[in-house]
């Protein structure tokens, strides 16, 4: 993909090894991008789902072992009582 709509595009400065990693896990989930060698990383954010997935894909670099538990934990609790 070699032109991004400004409107809909990303451009973010992360390290090279993150930034490979990060354009790889995003190729995976199909989200249009760009990795170019001393270039910002350019992402195509053109829904909610493909912003939601570039969010949880960069938490997933930045926050620790632990945050990333908590957060994990915090999903799979279900409430006590329910009125199902």
């Amino acid at each position: 993909m070699s032109n991004f709509d400004s409107n809909d595009s990303l451009s973010l400065s992360i390290e090279s090894t993150d930034r490979w990693w990060v354009y790889q896990r995003l190729q995976s989930l199909e989200i249009p991008c760009q990795c170019k060698c001393y270039k910002p990383l350019q992402i195509q954010v053109s829904s909610p789902l493909s912003t939601i997935q570039t969010w949880s894909v960069l938490r997933q670099m930045s926050a620790s072992r632990q945050e990333l538990a908590d957060w994990l934990e915090t999903c799979w609790q279900m409430p006590q009582n329910r009125n199902c």
